[in-house]
């Protein structure tokens, strides 16, 4: 009886960090995210945010992130989905993690947010450079700009900026437009132009600056205008997703709830875009949306609905693909009109463009090739925002055998004629 127990204990222990992940084809609807802290008082100063992801069913476990105690994983399993670093000064993660263990954790296809300021340590830097991004090299520097400043009250030195820089994606930031400015107060990164895989989301205006406030600038600052960006993401090829922002107050309640005014407009908005923008931007790293899946690839000749073992050259064939996006709660249909389906064998022999019933079934037909070997059925589709499909398929093709050609051959007629008309005479 202890020992069935104790083999109970272990079942019900083991169990859910077995079901932790994230699934492409049947998405964790309780998904469970790590949130490292600078201090415990980040948990109150910035809860609404905190507050949006729990009511959207994120189990959320705050740490110190210099806990002795932090493990990603345990038997070799991941204990989280997703990783949040709002603590830019520490300079050495507690416990077994490490810089290495954070890009495992992403090479995993889990996700990350990283926040820094102007505090952020080597480690975060490190982290963030990994990722694909340079914060300046200036440990004081921030971001200026005296053009794009929010106005207040007291003349400061223009560092807490009003950017609506956004990127042009509604997979990501959302389909209703984002009225109010951002406030951003903070470090600025620019992209390594060896990753294409990084995008900015949130970009300086082309006057501002990356520069120390309190000291004469004594030449030119070498990080200027909309090469600096504020907020980026990554989309690795795991389909694993980073925000990198260089300012933590960007999360904070008291940037949600400010109402904010940009230099030389006058809209003056009574809360600023920080909610808004967060918001869809969290869903967007943790595949609440533009997250895809293809099932039932399947193909026959015309009017045959079972998949032969290979085809024939010159065979009428179809081809059917279904594509969902989750939304964070179901798969629904996903439509689009540029899905494509190759027919390859070392370059692609034919291309075609799937038509849809816009109910996520995509379909197509064409000949097969005058040309026999072994082909493969290609989709590749990789679409800002939405995370990559590479499916493929492969079947042989044959040529005719030697009772399946044509008895007599059209273009040989002139022959044949010649041949009865020597045999007339």
């Amino acid at each position: 009886m202890a020992k069935q127990l104790i083999i109970l204990t272990i079942i019900t222990t083991l169990l859910p960090l077995l079901c932790n992940s994230f699934n492409p084809l049947n998405p964790n609807t309780n998904p469970k995210i790590l949130v490292l802290l600078d201090d415990f008082l980040i948990k109150s100063s910035h809860s609404i945010f905190f507050n949006s992801l729990q009511s959207r069913g994120f189990k959320l476990d705050f740490k110190l992130a210099d806990d002795n105690q932090i493990t990603l994983q345990r038997y070799g399993n991941y204990l989280y989905d997703g990783l949040i670093l709002f603590s830019p000064s520490i300079k050495q993660f507690g416990g077994s993690l490490n810089l290495a263990g954070v890009l495992e954790f992403v090479d995993s296809g889990r996700d990350l947010i990283i926040a820094a300021d102007s505090t952020a340590s080597d480690l975060i830097r490190d982290i963030a450079t990994e990722c694909g991004v340079e914060f300046d090299e200036d440990a004081e520097a921030m971001v200026i700009d005296h053009t794009s400043y929010a106005v207040s009250d007291v003349e400061g030195d223009h560092t807490l900026i009003a950017s609506d820089g956004f990127i042009q994606s509604d997979v990501i930031l959302g389909s209703k437009k984002i009225e109010a400015p951002v406030l951003f107060k903070g470090i600025g990164h620019t992209l390594n132009p060896a990753n294409s895989l990084v995008v900015k989301v949130l970009s300086a205006s082309p006057s501002a600056y990356s520069a120390n406030p309190r000291t004469e600038l004594p030449n030119p600052p070498s990080v200027t205008g909309s090469a600096i960006s504020l907020v980026s993401v990554v989309q690795a090829r795991n389909n694993a997703r980073i925000a990198i922002s260089g300012s933590l107050d960007l999360f904070s309640n008291r940037y949600f709830r400010s109402g904010v005014q940009k230099a030389g407009s006058s809209n003056k908005h009574g809360k600023s875009g920080n909610e808004q923008f967060v918001t869809e931007l969290s869903k967007w790293v943790f595949h609440e949306k533009g997250h895809l899946k293809a099932v039932n690839v399947r193909h026959h000749k015309v009017g045959d609905g079972t998949e032969p073992a290979m085809y024939r050259i010159k065979d009428d064939l179809e081809y059917f693909i279904e594509i969902y996006e989750w939304t964070g709660k179901s798969w629904e249909p996903y439509v689009a009109n540029d899905v494509q389906v190759q027919f390859y064998m070392m370059s692609p022999y034919v291309l075609k463009n799937l038509l849809t019933d816009q109910k996520g079934l995509y379909f197509t037909s064409f000949k097969v090739p005058d040309v026999y070997g072994v082909f493969q059925f290609k989709v590749e589709y990789q679409r800002l925002g939405y995370t990559s499909l590479s499916l493929s398929k492969q079947i042989p093709v044959r040529p005719f055998r030697h009772n399946e050609y044509e008895r007599f051959l059209p273009a040989a007629f002139p022959y044949y004629g010649a041949s009865f008309s020597t045999v007339s005479r």
